[in-house]
């Protein structure tokens, strides 16, 4: 009794290890059938009366990659290589080249990650034109370089242009301003008195030792030299105190910024640094009311505040002025502000210079 298949004409399922391919049934659709590869693996599987099921039991592969292989989805496929070898095995199945039907899928779905390849057959001719082009311009680059070193080794190799200074132009075009000597040679040019020589003024002054005029007047005595040393740094001493000691009565004049009190609120009292110190002044309760490094020529006018202590970490560089002219000099790193308003303004005559 035959075997009843239903409208299936002819079913030949070939397993994997089958050596030969299925064969083609006349009329069936190719593989170059439909829009893509997928279309024409449903086409061939529709005309041979077979189910996805059928399919994915005869190849061994997944129903849902048989269908998304037929739509092309492939997001739903595994990895390229293989899909490719379902497209191989789907296509070997229904008795389709296998090899072909690779060839379109990746027709259809080029691989966006190969090198784009050269077209096979192509000539590739370069125009003559441009290598021309090319070698003209080299040309006139050479000539260019090659015509400035000409220039350059006739310009090195010619004589210096003669410049005629301005007064012997002067003295050719007005020949009768010169004064003609009646004893002097016909051609000859009158010259003026020589000039002096030019002072040498790279030669350095002669290094002197230091202390050798001092041991030459004091017969080379080490002790000599001290001595005369000695004096004369307390002679610059004595003379510093003296110009220091005249300035005492000469008016206030702001040398920098001025901190403390306003001019109406204030004692009379000034402070001014000579050279910078640190100035510091107390309140009652040991509170501060004032505290800076003072630069030199900056100056604190002190309040009509009672029992304000200014505390200095050099008294030498602090000069008192009150009510407008300069009184005294700190003595001690502290004093009372208060104090120093009755200070007695008087000046001091200068010390009498070392004999």
């Amino acid at each position: 009794m035959p075997l009843d298949t239903g409208r299936v004409p002819h079913l030949h399922l070939v397993a994997d290890s089958d050596p030969e391919d299925a064969p083609a049934t006349a009329h069936q659709p190719s593989i170059d059938f439909g829009v893509d590869i997928g279309s024409a693996l449903r086409a061939a599987r529709e005309f041979r009366g077979l189910t996805l099921r059928d399919v994915a039991d005869a190849t061994r592969i997944r129903q849902g990659y048989v269908e998304a292989l037929e739509d092309l989805r492939l997001d739903e496929l595994p990895s390229r290589p293989f899909t490719i070898g379902y497209v191989k095995s789907y296509a070997k199945l229904l008795g389709l080249d296998g090899d072909a039907a690779v060839d379109r899928f990746k027709l259809d779905v080029p691989d966006d990650s190969e090198p784009l390849r050269a077209p096979v057959g192509v000539r590739h001719e370069r125009d003559p034109r441009l290598g021309l082009i090319l070698a003209l311009g080299v040309l006139i680059v050479a000539a260019i370089v090659l015509w400035n070193v000409a220039q350059r080794a006739i310009a090195k190799d010619a004589p210096p242009a003669l410049v005629a200074r301005e007064q012997a132009s002067a003295a050719v075009a007005a020949p009768a301003a010169i004064p003609v000597d009646p004893n002097a040679t016909p051609g000859s040019v009158p010259l003026g008195a020589p000039l002096p020589a030019p002072v040498e003024s790279t030669t350095p002054e002669p290094y002197k030792t230091p202390g050798l005029d001092d041991a030459a007047a004091n017969g080379g005595s080490a002790d000599a030299v001290t001595a005369a040393s000695k004096s004369r740094a307390e002679a610059a001493g004595a003379t510093a105190d003296a110009l220091q000691l005249t300035r005492v009565g000469t008016p206030f004049r702001p040398k920098g910024a001025i901190y403390g009190a306003t001019a109406a609120d204030a004692s009379g009292v000034v402070l001014q640094a000579r050279k910078p110190a640190s100035l510091a002044v107390h309140g009652a309760g040991d509170s501060t009311y004032f505290a800076r490094w003072m630069a030199t020529g900056e100056s604190f006018r002190a309040p009509r505040t009672a029992g304000l202590v200014a505390d200095v970490s050099d008294p030498t560089a602090f000069d008192v002025y009150v009510n407008g002219v300069l009184a005294t000099r700190l003595a001690t790193p502290q004093v009372t502000l208060s104090k120093l308003v009755a200070a007695p303004v008087a000046p001091v005559a200068p010390p009498a210079a070392p004999q």
